[in-house]
C-alpha cells in the first residue's frame, strides 16, 4: 500500500490533469500496474451519476422555463423574479398584497425555487412567503446550492433571496443533511446543530455533526465545533474543519485491511491546521506483522507550492519500504500561460533507512505534462521529466530522463480500458532504494475495468517488462459496495498474494 500520500497525489496530478469540478478518485487500487487510471474514470462516472437531476428537480426546471413564455426576467437585478401560485383555495388582497393559499399549495419562482405545503401565506409587495407548518423546498437557482429539503416554519423572501426553515432534513448539493435550522443566502446556506454525510441511509454509517455548517456552492464547506461519528458514536472532534468542493470527508475515517506482507492492518489519517496554510498531518498505520508503521509531517501549501518535513515509515504498492529520519520536501506546479502545458518542480533531501542501510538521500526533478488530449471518448496523457538522485551510502548519482504516453478509453458506464508506455532511466536496477521507483527502464502497463451492476466492479491490471520480455504483474480486483462502505479485494497472480481492504465509500 502506498502511504506516501504527498508524492502519490503529486504524481497522479501530473499524469492525469483534472478537469474542472472533478476530484481525483478518493480510493486507489494500490498497484504498480497503473490501474489508478481506471479509478479516475470510475470516479468521474460516479460524479456524473451523483449530479444527475431527480425527477422533481427536472420538473422544477421545466416549470420555471414555462414561466418565461408569459413572463420575463426583470431587467433590474435588484427586483424579484416573477412567481406563480397554485392551490386549492387562494385568497389575495390587492390593497396590501397579502395572500393565503390552502390545500395542495405549489409556489414556483422563475429562478427555479419551489415551495410546497398544506397552507402558505405571504405578501407580494414585501415579497415574503411563509409556510407555517410542514414545508417542502427545492432550490435549483444557478450559482446557488442545490437544495431538496423538508422542514417546518419556512420563510423566504424571494426579492432578497434569503430565508430560513426549522427542523430540516434532505439534501444540499451531494450531501445528506439534517439540522435544527437552516438559513438561505444568495451565496451560501448555513445549518445550525446539523449533520452532513454522503451516506443516504436512515442511520448513516458515518457522518459529521457540527454546531454550524456553512456551504458555499462550488467552493467549500466550513464546519465549526465538528464531531466525526461512526454509527452515531463520536470518534474524535475538532473546532474547525474545512472541506473543499468535490471532497467527501471520508479521508478522516479509518481503513482496515489484510495482505500477505503486512497481515491485518489499520490505517487512519489525521490533519490539523496549526497556522495559515500550515497543517500537521499524522498518517497512522499499524500492522500485525510489523507493528507501528506510521509517518508524520508538517506541511505548508499555497498556490501550487508545498513544502515541509516528514518522518516515519513509507511503503509503496510493491511492499517496498523506507524510513525517513527525517526528510524535507518541496514541490511546485503550474500551468504555462494559456497553453495546455503544465510544469512541475520537486526536491527532497533527508536521511533514509532500509534493512541496515542508512543514506542521505536527495532527489531533484522537473516535469512537463500536457493536458488530456480527448477524442471519441479516448484520452491521451503525455508526460516527461528529468531527475537527479544522490546517495551518501555509496556516493552514487543517478541522472535520468523519463517520459510516458498513457491512452485511456471510456467506452461507457460499464467498460473502460487503458494502455501506457513508460520509459525511466532511473529505476530499481541502478538505484540504492527500491521504494517508489520504476521496476525497469521500459515497460507497458495495460488493463480493463467492467462494472457488472451498481454494487460490483471487476478490474484487471498488468505490467510487461520490455527489456526482459516478460510479464511482471497481472493483478485482479473486485470492488464491492455495501451499505455505505466498500470492500476491495486484490489478487496478484505472479506473487500469489492477496490484499483485502474495507473503507467508507466517498460518494
Amino acid at each position: 500500500m502506498n502511504r506516501h500520500k504527498l508524492a502519490g497525489l503529486l504524481a497522479a496530478a501530473v499524469m492525469l490533469p483534472l478537469p474542472s469540478g472533478v476530484a481525483l478518485a478518493a480510493y486507489h487500487s494500490d498497484s504498480g500496474t497503473g490501474v489508478s487510471a481506471l479509478d479516475y474514470i470510475e470516479d468521474r462516472h460516479r460524479a456524473e451519476r451523483e449530479n444527475r437531476l431527480s425527477d422533481e428537480q427536472k420538473k422544477l426546471l421545466e416549470d420555471a422555463k414555462a414561466l418565461e413564455k408569459n413572463l420575463r426576467y426583470p431587467l433590474d437585478k435588484t427586483k424579484a423574479m416573477p412567481v406563480a401560485f397554485e392551490g386549492d383555495d387562494l385568497t389575495y388582497d390587492e390593497r396590501d398584497g397579502s395572500f393565503v393559499a390552502k390545500g395542495h399549495v405549489d409556489i414556483v419562482q422563475m429562478d427555479a425555487h419551489r415551495f410546497q405545503g398544506a397552507e402558505v401565506n405571504g405578501n407580494t409587495k414585501t415579497q415574503d412567503v411563509y409556510v407555517p407548518d410542514k414545508a417542502h423546498v427545492l432550490q435549483m437557482t444557478p450559482g446557488q446550492v442545490r437544495v431538496t429539503l423538508d422542514g417546518y416554519k419556512a420563510h423566504y423572501n424571494y426579492g432578497k433571496s434569503t430565508g430560513a426553515m426549522d427542523n430540516i432534513k434532505g439534501k444540499a448539493g451531494n450531501q445528506y443533511i439534517t439540522g435544527k435550522r437552516v438559513e438561505f443566502y444568495p451565496d451560501r446556506i448555513v445549518i445550525f446543530e446539523g449533520t452532513q454525510t454522503k451516506c443516504g441511509a436512515k442511520n448513516p454509517d458515518y457522518q459529521l455533526k457540527a454546531k454550524k455548517i456553512t456551504i458555499y456552492p462550488n467552493d467549500k464547506t466550513i464546519l465549526e465545533n465538528v464531531k466525526f461519528c461512526i454509527r452515531g458514536k463520536t470518534i474524535y472532534s475538532r473546532k474547525y474543519y474545512e472541506v473543499k468542493a468535490g471532497e467527501s470527508g471520508t479521508e478522516n475515517y479509518p481503513k482496515i485491511g489484510y495482505d500477505n506482507s503486512d497481515g491485518v492492518w489499520i490505517q487512519w489519517d489525521f490533519s490539523q491546521p496549526i497556522a495559515k496554510h500550515v497543517a500537521a498531518n499524522a498518517n497512522l498505520h499499524v500492522t500485525t506483522k510489523d507493528g507501528w508503521r506510521s509517518n508524520y509531517n508538517v506541511t505548508w501549501s499555497n498556490a501550487g507550492m508545498r513544502t515541509g518535513v516528514t518522518y516515519g515509515h513509507f511503503e509503496d504498492g510493491d511492499s517496498n519500504w523506507v524510513k525517513k529520519q527525517p526528510s524535507a520536501f518541496w514541490s511546485y506546479g503550474h500551468k504555462i500561460g494559456d497553453t495546455h502545458l503544465n510544469y512541475g518542480l520537486s526536491a527532497e533531501y533527508g536521511r533514509w533507512y532500509n534493512k541496515g542501510i542508512h543514506s542521505n538521500h536527495g532527489k531533484y526533478g522537473i516535469s512537463l505534462s500536457h493536458d488530456a488530449i480527448k477524442f471519441n471518448r479516448y484520452a491521451l496523457y503525455l508526460n516527461t521529466g528529468y531527475s537527479v538522485t544522490t546517495e551518501s551510502y555509496n556516493h552514487s548519482r543517478v541522472n535520468g530522463w523519463s517520459w510516458s504516453a498513457l491512452l485511456t478509453k471510456d467506452f461507457d458506464e460499464r467498460w473502460a480500458a487503458y494502455a501506457g508506455y513508460y520509459y525511466s532511466q532511473s529505476n530499481k536496477k541502478n538505484s540504492l532504494f527500491a521504494y517508489d521507483i520504476a521496476d525497469t527502464a521500459r515497460r507497458i502497463d495495460c488493463g480493463l475495468s467492467y462494472r457488472l451492476d451498481s454494487k460490483n466492479r471487476f478490474v484487471v491490471g498488468s505490467r510487461y517488462d520490455m527489456e526482459a520480455r516478460k510479464w511482471l504483474k497481472v493483478d485482479y480486483y473486485w470492488y464491492h459496495d455495501f451499505h455505505c462502505t466498500q470492500m476491495i479485494v486484490r489478487y496478484r497472480s505472479k506473487e500469489n498474494s492477496w490484499n483485502i481492504r474495507w473503507q467508507f465509500t466517498p460518494w
